[in-house]
C-alpha cells in the first residue's frame, strides 16, 4: 500500500474531481442494495478524501477495495461472497491491497466474514465510517480491523458527500438513519440501529450544494421518511417530515424533489397536501404493502391492516389524482394460505400499481420471524405465487403506461438509452422511464415529450 501523504484534501463535491493519483493511496468502492447504501458510499468517499485518498475506477489499480453491502435478502449477500472470491484472485497480483466489507453485512456477519474469508481485512458497520482511515492503517499492519458498534447519535450530518452520479443529474440525501419499526422479517433495525433524524438546516445546505454542482433532482431518503422528526436542543422546536418537505421545495423551486420510502402507517394527508401545492415535488409515492392479508400483516408486525392501506391509496388518488404509486410485495411469508395469496392479488388489481418490487420471502437469521415463525411455505409454492404476482403486475404496468399515450410530459434527461446512443432516457414526475430521440438534448435538460408508444416498463415518445 502506498505511503500516506501529508497533503489533506477537502471533498471536491463530485467523484470526477478525485482523479486517480499515483502519489496518494487509491480506494475503489462497490455498492450493493438500497439508496441508503449509495448515500453511505458517498459519505465514505468524502471521509477518505479528507484523509488523503484518491479514487480508483478499477479494482486492479486500487490500494483499498471497499464493498458496501446489503443484508435484506440472501441473494444480496451471495453476490458479495462471489465478489470477495474475485477480489481474492485480484489480490494475488497485488499482495499489499486491502479488502474491506462495510455496511449491513459487516454488521450482521462480522465473525463469519473474518473467519471464513481470508481476503477480508476490514469489517466496518454503518455507524463507524469516521474510523475508516484509522482502521485502514491498522489493517495495513497485518491485523484484522473490525468496528461494528451501532450508535444512537451518528448521522454524518457534518459530512458533505462526494457525489458519484456521473451525469450530475440526480442525487440522494439521507434525512434520517436507522429504523424503529421492527417488522418481523427485517434485519434493518439490527444492522442500522434506531431512528435518528438529521438537522433540517444541514439538509437544506446539502440541497443548495447540489444546486451549485448543477444537479436537477434530489431524493430525500430514509428507511421510513414519514417518521422523520427533528427536535432542536436549544428551542425544543420540532420539524416533521411534512414541514421539511415544504422547506426543501421552497428552497430550490427549480429542482425536482422526490422522497423514499414511505410507510403506510405514517403517510399523512398533510404530506399529500404539501405535494399537491408544489409543482417541483414529484408526483410519485413508493408505498410498500407487502401483503393483502391483514393476518399476514399482523405476523409481519407492519402496524396497519388491509383496510388502512386501502384508505391511504384512496387518499393519494383523491388529493393527488396524477400521482403514480409503486409498492413492495413479499409472497410466501410464514403460514400464508392460498386464500391470503389471492388477497394480495386482489389488492394489486384494485390499487392498479404503476410498478412494483416483488420478492419471495427470504428468512433472515436473527429476526423475530426466524426465531418465532416457521418458514413453512414450500419453495415451489413461493415461486409459483411470485410468478403470478409478476404476471399480474406486468399487466397493471402495461395498463398504466397505455393511459399515458398521446399525453405530453416533462422529462428530466438522465443519459443515453441502453439500446441506442441516438436516444436519450429520463423520467417523468411520476417516475416513469421515457425514451425518445436525443436530437440536441443532453443530461440534465427538462424536455417536453409526447408519448406515442409504450411497453410495460417504458414510455416511448418524441420531443415537442
Amino acid at each position: 500500500m502506498r505511503k500516506m501523504t501529508n497533503n489533506i484534501i477537502s471533498p471536491a463535491g463530485h467523484i470526477s474531481d478525485l482523479l486517480p493519483d499515483q502519489n496518494k493511496p487509491r480506494v475503489y468502492i462497490e455498492t450493493y442494495g438500497c439508496q441508503m447504501n449509495v448515500a453511505d458510499s458517498e459519505v465514505v468517499l468524502s471521509i477518505l478524501a479528507e484523509n488523503g485518498y484518491s479514487v480508483s475506477f478499477d479494482p486492479k489499480q486500487a490500494d483499498v477495495i471497499l464493498i458496501n453491502t446489503c443484508s435484506i435478502r440472501q441473494n444480496a449477500e451471495e453476490k458479495v461472497f462471489k465478489r470477495l472470491d474475485m477480489f481474492s484472485r485480484i489480490r494475488k497480483n497485488n499482495p499489499g491491497m486491502l479488502v474491506g466489507v462495510i455496511g449491513c453485512m459487516a454488521e450482521r456477519l462480522k465473525e463469519q466474514l473474518i473467519n471464513n474469508f481470508q481476503v477480508v481485512d476490514l469489517v466496518i458497520g454503518p455507524d463507524a465510517y469516521r474510523k475508516l482511515p484509522d482502521l485502514i492503517k491498522e489493517a495495513g499492519t497485518g491485523q484484522k480491523a473490525v468496528n461494528v458498534l451501532l450508535s444512537r447519535e451518528e448521522t454524518y450530518a457534518d459530512i458533505s458527500p462526494i457525489r458519484m452520479d456521473k451525469n450530475r443529474v440526480s442525487a440522494f440525501i439521507s434525512i434520517m438513519r436507522g429504523c424503529n419499526n421492527m417488522c418481523t422479517y427485517c434485519v434493518v433495525p439490527f444492522t442500522r440501529g434506531r431512528e435518528r433524524s438529521l438537522d433540517p438546516e444541514k439538509i437544506l445546505r446539502e440541497v443548495n450544494n447540489l444546486t451549485r454542482l448543477g444537479y436537477k433532482e434530489v431524493t430525500l431518503i430514509g428507511q421510513n421518511v414519514d417518521s422523520y422528526l427533528w427536535k432542536s436542543k436549544e428551542t425544543d422546536k420540532e420539524i416533521s417530515f411534512c414541514q421539511l418537505l415544504e422547506k426543501v421545495a421552497r428552497a430550490v423551486p427549480d429542482m425536482r424533489i422526490r422522497f423514499s420510502t414511505s410507510h403506510p402507517k405514517d403517510l399523512s394527508d398533510d404530506v399529500l397536501s404539501v405535494m399537491s401545492r408544489y409543482n417541483n415535488i414529484c408526483k410519485h409515492i413508493h408505498l410498500p404493502f407487502q401483503s393483502g392479508s391483514t393476518r399476514i400483516l399482523g405476523l409481519m408486525n407492519r402496524g396497519y391492516t388491509r383496510e388502512w392501506y386501502s384508505e391511504r391509496i384512496k387518499a393519494i388518488k383523491r388529493i393527488l389524482p396524477d400521482c403514480s404509486i409503486s409498492t413492495d410485495i413479499i409472497t410466501g411469508f410464514c403460514s400464508e394460505t392460498e386464500e391470503e395469496h389471492k388477497k394480495t392479488l386482489s389488492l394489486m388489481k384494485w390499487a392498479g400499481f404503476d410498478f412494483a418490487y416483488m420478492f419471495k420471502y427470504s428468512e433472515r437469521p436473527g429476526t423475530k420471524a426466524a426465531k418465532k415463525l416457521k418458514d413453512d411455505i414450500p419453495e415451489e409454492v413461493k415461486s409459483r405465487r411470485l410468478t403470478e404476482i409478476i404476471e399480474l403486475q406486468n399487466k397493471l404496468s402495461q395498463t398504466s403506461k397505455t393511459k399515458d399515450l398521446n399525453r405530453v410530459y416533462e422529462v428530466l434527461v438522465e443519459g443515453a438509452s441502453k439500446k441506442s446512443e441516438a436516444d436519450l432516457f429520463g423520467r417523468t414526475s411520476q417516475n416513469k422511464v421515457v425514451v425518445f430521440p436525443g436530437k440536441n438534448h443532453k443530461p440534465g435538460d427538462i424536455v417536453k415529450v409526447r408519448i406515442n408508444n409504450c411497453t410495460s416498463a417504458t414510455l416511448i415518445g418524441i420531443s415537442v
